[in-house]
């Protein structure tokens, strides 16, 4: 059936001008809908699930700020203690009760952590865990994996060179062969590169960084013979393991990624959710790790709004709600049912997919072959992924503007949501097969 589509006269004015004023029309590449055409809507304002553009247009939302509304937008305990920090101070440069209330909460949560750092992002938080771990091994080299994501850092914004253990190359502009050339691209969920890479540069190796639960390639799941290997090796060659819990620390589980899959990390990063929605990010982990960072230490690491008072307030309120009102069964159970019936409506209308769903976040793949690294995720169809992006949006539900992004189910949505976007995605399922 046929849709009429949306009216977004004020975005696109606005879109023009914000065009004029920086560089792509946004602040962060994703908003720019590079990856699926079109020019993105300006939102106005948020409430629980929903989003509402400047042209009056409401969406069911399940983007969430890219992970950390796992509550809702403007849950009314976050709201109101909010209110209160503004009203008290929104910045001070000196301590304040509420940065070791927070970090209070992310201990008592995560067990590997026995000490952490505030910060303002996640990509400050991976630096700083990355120089860290430099510090205390006194060795240079670092493994990350194709398409795990860990922030801008120049010597984390590297491709893969020609072959599974050799050095990386820039991946962007900017970043200098001599940065990427101390670290080293391997494969997600390949025990076999991983040890070939220790084998050849063991002793060089300072650090393996990690998401325990892909949210950058699209979902993707590490398997039990990964997760052993990497555990071992670097426990075997003396580097230490972080690991990257920025999108999944308390959205997956209360105590994050590492709790639901039984790791125990050197060091952890956060961000997200710790902050309620405001920029924030930690890095924490073991205490003797940890006591290396200045002042305590020698390891240099500094922010003059990091622990802002607005963020700390909304991510104790935020912790504080998970922890007492505990969501996730019920996260879990709305997110099988969205996983379960997109398998479903696709496959009756005959499309190549695959959905991978862990804890309330889930992605679906325009490919047949399941997704275990960037290698499988690349083979996914992103032009029929965009017309499905696009179809979804029209109908009022907001899907990441990629591929190779989560969706987020929170608190706030509803069996009635999760029925009425099946019932969209049926339609453009349709639509789709109609066109081939």
């Amino acid at each position: 059936m046929s849709h009429p589509a949306l009216s977004r006269e004020k975005s696109r004015t606005a879109f023009t001008r914000a065009m004029s004023l920086m560089p792509g029309g946004v602040n962060s590449p994703a908003r720019a809908f590079g990856a699926v055409g079109g020019q993105p809507p300006f939102i106005e304002r948020g409430e629980g699930a929903y989003l509402w553009d400047i042209d009056g247009n409401r969406y069911v939302d399940f983007i969430g700020s890219w992970g950390p509304m796992i509550l809702g937008h403007g849950h009314p305990r976050v709201v109101e203690v909010l209110q209160a920090a503004v009203l008290r101070g929104t910045s001070f440069g000196s301590p304040t009760e509420a940065e070791s209330e927070l970090a209070e909460r992310i201990i008592e949560a995560v067990p590997s952590v026995e000490m952490v750092r505030l910060v303002n992002s996640g990509t400050e938080a991976t630096m700083s865990a990355i120089r860290l771990a430099r510090a205390v091994t006194n060795r240079d080299l670092i493994i990350k994996f194709a398409g795990n994501y860990h922030g801008h850092v120049d010597s984390l914004l590297v491709a893969a060179g020609s072959s599974a253990a050799t050095l990386a190359v820039p991946d962007s502009p900017g970043v200098t062969q001599g940065t990427s050339g101390d670290t080293l691209v391997l494969g997600y969920n390949n025990p076999a590169e991983l040890d070939a890479a220790f084998r050849q540069h063991g002793e060089q190796i300072a650090a393996v960084i990690f998401e325990p639960v892909v949210g950058n390639m699209g979902v993707v799941l590490p398997t039990g013979d990964f997760l052993t290997v990497l555990r071992e090796l670097t426990r075997k060659h003396g580097a230490l393991l972080i690991c990257d819990e920025v999108m999944t620390g308390f959205r997956v589980a209360y105590g994050s990624a590492q709790s639901l899959l039984g790791i125990e990390p050197d060091l952890t990063t956060l961000g997200k959710i710790i902050g309620g929605g405001l920029p924030v990010g930690a890095y924490g982990g073991r205490r003797e790790i940890m006591e290396r960072v200045l002042p305590a230490g020698d390891v240099f690491q500094a922010g003059t709004l990091s622990g802002n008072p607005l963020a700390t307030a909304a991510g104790i309120a935020t912790l504080t709600v998970l922890r007492d009102d505990p969501p996730y069964g019920r996260l879990e159970q709305l997110s099988c049912q969205l996983a379960d019936g997109l398998h479903a409506a696709a496959t009756d209308a005959g499309i190549a997919h695959t959905v991978a769903q862990v804890g309330s976040m889930l992605t679906f793949f325009f490919n047949s072959q399941p997704v275990t690294s960037w290698e499988t995720a690349s083979r996914c169809d992103t032009q029929q992924f965009a017309r499905f992006f696009w179809g979804m949006l029209e109908r009022g539900f907001y899907l990441p503007c990629s591929q190779y992004e989560a969706m987020f189910i929170s608190a706030a949505h509803t069996a009635e949501d999760i029925q009425a976007t099946l019932a969209a995605a049926a339609e453009v399922f349709r639509s789709l097969a109609a066109e081939v």
